[in-house]
């Protein structure tokens, strides 16, 4: 059976077409920056399609050199919405260097008889950009496990289709028999149309699971601090606790308060106690370790659990955060806050989180009263 070149490639540019018209209407609601690219190298691929209807005719002169620019930079333009995937910037000088070389060697080929002008650089540079995707894609970080790999897989394929294409035209030449049966334009246009089709519904896929991903991330976290909410530290850290506990681990939980908080707003403003919260939520996050959780307990609160610290280690942490929050200095004649800690450790045979909040408030109750700015664990004597 003979494919037809004209048809597939008609078909393709219909496919292409709907497929842009998607995506632009996903990336209007989303403005993802992946359907961003996405759309952008649909629009390259269906515009490099149409200029290689051209091929066989008069306008093969211009329209063969400009259909490799194009599909060249569409496929650069996927490798982009693979790397954006993995909030990774676009490539830059690749994309200038791309086309332009893709451009020259095209040029120089004589693209007014040949058909194939630039061929070798053209599926070259497709098979690297095609490849470099593939593997952003297997590198993302991803729930959708199966679907992160399937996606990898097919661009992958798409690839190693265009390196064969790209051996084949390096050993026979555009006419070799093996060329012409298994890499000319039919059946590149028939592979092209199948794995585009698997490529596009895939990576919207991933491209979705991003964006609810990273919707719960901002549900799950305080907007002025960056630190968990109450409810998200609560349920995290009941899991911490129980994990800890099964493993005959020690946990500490420390409760912190800002000092005179109130007065920083009624003397300096609003602005001025944000800035305090969240100077000292980075003084948390520089003291503490990636496995500890901190969470905005509420108004100048601060919670923080630590699975596996001792009581003593704990107090460390809070003086070190206290050290880390004083050597920011004042800014525009605003105090620094001192804060007061309440601290207490998983000892009982079966710690409730509650049970332990319960204690480190009324450390931190002491703390207050005892004149602030200072650590009083749940067990001292002091």
């Amino acid at each position: 059976m003979v494919l037809d070149v004209t048809t597939l490639r008609v078909a393709l540019g219909v496919v292409t077409l709907s497929l842009l018209i998607l995506f632009c209407f996903s990336f209007r609601r989303t403005r993802s920056p992946y359907n961003g690219w996405w759309c952008v190298a649909l629009l390259l691929f269906l515009l490099g399609n149409i200029a290689f209807l051209f091929k066989g005719t008069e306008q093969q002169i211009w329209a063969t050199p400009l259909g490799n620019v194009l599909s060249v930079g569409g496929a650069l333009s996927m490798w982009a919405a693979a790397r954006s995937l993995r909030m990774l910037p676009p490539p830059k000088w690749q994309f200038a260097a791309g086309p332009a070389i893709t451009a020259l060697a095209s040029v120089l080929d004589n693209p007014a008889s040949n058909s194939w002008s630039g061929g070798l650089v053209y599926l070259g540079l497709m098979t690297g950009s095609m490849a470099l995707a593939s593997r952003d894609l297997w590198l993302m970080e991803s729930a959708s496990f199966k679907t992160q790999k399937s996606v990898a897989w097919a661009t992958g394929l798409l690839a190693a289709y265009y390196f064969c294409r790209w051996t084949a035209f390096a050993v026979q030449g555009p006419d070799g028999p093996v060329f012409g049966l298994y890499f000319g334009q039919s059946m590149a246009t028939l592979v092209t149309l199948v794995l585009l089709l698997a490529v596009s519904f895939g990576m919207t896929t991933l491209s979705n699971d991003r964006l609810i991903s990273g919707l719960s991330e901002r549900a799950a976290r305080d907007h002025l601090t960056g630190l968990l909410n109450r409810g998200s530290f609560m349920d995290l850290a009941a899991e911490d606790l129980r994990r800890m506990h099964a493993a005959h681990s020690v946990t500490s939980l420390i409760l912190a308060d800002l000092d005179h908080f109130k007065a920083i707003n009624d003397e300096h403003g609003h602005p001025a106690g944000d800035a305090s919260l969240q100077a000292f939520a980075s003084a948390c996050t520089a003291s503490v370790r990636s496995t500890d959780l901190l969470g905005r307990y509420g108004g100048e609160e601060f919670i923080i659990l630590l699975p596996g610290a001792s009581r003593e280690n704990a107090e460390t942490i809070a003086t070190e955060i206290s050290e880390n929050l004083a050597s920011t200095g004042s800014r525009q004649g605003i105090p620094v806050p001192t804060v007061s800690y309440g601290v207490t450790s998983s000892s009982a045979p079966a710690p409730e989180l509650t049970a332990m909040i319960a204690a480190a408030d009324t450390a931190l109750y002491k703390a207050k009263s005892l004149g602030r700015n200072r650590v009083v664990s749940a067990d001292s004597r002091s």
